[in-house]
This record gives structure tokens, C-alpha cells and sequence, in this order.
């Protein structure tokens, strides 16, 4: 088993569909679908409370123990659903996986160190890119991918491709000039200001035209 899966308790449902999704809601349940490996998919229901704790700690990785049943699924997180409002989760997709399959994850990326760059008059740390995505076996999986950026000038770009992954065997698919971190100098906001009126046409000033209809 992977040393770090949650372990998710689960139910069978009997029923599907958006009413009794609705009641399990409802009950503190959150509703899943477990597929794939060449078995049938799976209506489940797990604890809401307990489920969200991990997705909201980033866990990608999980052990579902379904009731009746005496071993646990080792299943990938692949998709979750939200309301209309897209602030809770209404729904979750599990795959199985094996341990030692290769999947493609999304992996966020955390900046450690104090740019050196930060210390130019006007530099600010751009960070565009908080995740990659990266192919790996499920085993292996990493929770983050740490980048030193105390070593980046200002006018210096941290690409995807410049990052160094945790094993050997571990493919980057993330595009590889993606940027990871970079050092700008700031503009004066005056000065853009500044540029966007000089480009404007004077506003007509209507009392001179009139003057100049009259006197015509």
C-alpha cells in the first residue's frame, strides 16, 4: 500500500441520480464513482468531512475500504465536481490504480530561499506557474517540489524545464519553457498612467463649439 493513502470508508449506493446525491449531502455524505483496471464503475459514498480534510491538504493518493469488503482499493483522485456556485464539492471520481503504474499528476511547486534579485530597487517575484504536471509511478508520487530561488537576479526566469525532479525515472509534461519564477522590475504606475493619456484624443469641449457655430 502507499505509505501515505488516507484511508476513506466507504458505502455501497444503491441509488444514483441528483435527488438522492442530494440526501446523501445532506446525511455529511460526499458521493464518488470508483473506475476503471477493466471492473465496473462503482456508485460509493464516503464521510464528506473526513474525504475534504485530505483533498484539502492536496492529497492525490487513496485507500478506499469499502464496506463488506475485506481490502482496501488503492484508488488516484481524477476529478471533482462542484456546485454552481464553485465553492463546495458535490461529487468525486476515483480511478484504480496500481502502485506501480505511471500516471500523470498535477504537483505544486513551493518557492523556498529569498530571491536575491529582490533586493534591485523596484523588484517584484512573479510566480505564474504554482503547479506541474508530471509523470511518475503512483508509488512515487511527490506531495510538492521544493525550488530554491535565492540564487535568481532580477531580469532572471525560473522555466519548468529548469527544475530538478525528485527521482530520476520522472518525465516532466508541463511545457518546458512554462515559468516557474521570475524577477520584474516594477514600472511607476504614474508613468503607465501617464502613456495610456497621452494616447486618448482630447475630449471636445462643447461650449467652445457652440461659440465658434455662432460666430460662423
Amino acid at each position: 500500500m502507499h505509505e501515505n493513502a488516507p484511508v476513506l470508508s466507504a458505502k455501497l449506493r444503491d441509488r444514483v441520480g441528483s435527488r438522492y446525491s442530494q440526501r446523501i449531502r445532506k446525511a455529511g455524505g460526499l458521493p464518488a464513482v470508483v473506475y476503471g483496471h477493466g471492473k465496473e464503475p462503482v456508485a460509493i459514498s464516503v464521510d464528506a468531512r473526513d474525504a475534504l480534510l485530505h483533498v484539502h491538504k492536496g492529497e492525490k493518493v487513496y485507500q478506499i475500504q469499502l464496506e463488506g469488503e475485506s481490502a482496501a482499493q488503492v484508488v488516484l483522485l481524477k476529478d471533482l465536481q462542484f456546485d454552481h456556485l464553485g465553492t463546495n464539492v458535490v461529487h468525486a471520481d476515483f480511478a484504480r490504480v496500481d502502485l506501480d503504474e505511471r500516471v500523470h499528476v498535477r504537483v505544486p511547486i513551493h518557492l523556498i530561499g529569498e530571491a536575491i534579485g529582490l533586493k534591485t530597487a523596484g523588484a517584484v517575484l512573479m510566480h505564474p506557474n504554482n503547479e506541474i504536471e508530471i509523470e511518475c509511478r503512483v508509488a512515487d508520487m511527490p506531495e510538492g517540489i521544493e525550488v530554491d530561488v535565492a540564487g535568481l537576479e532580477a531580469g532572471k526566469i525560473i522555466h519548468a524545464s529548469d527544475l530538478q525532479l525528485p527521482l530520476a525515472d520522472m518525465k516532466l509534461v508541463t511545457e518546458a519553457g512554462a515559468i516557474i519564477a521570475q524577477i520584474i522590475i516594477h514600472t511607476h504606475l504614474e508613468e503607465a498612467e501617464a502613456a495610456a493619456v497621452a494616447g486618448q484624443s482630447q475630449p471636445e469641449v462643447i461650449s467652445e463649439r457652440k461659440k465658434d457655430e455662432a460666430g460662423a
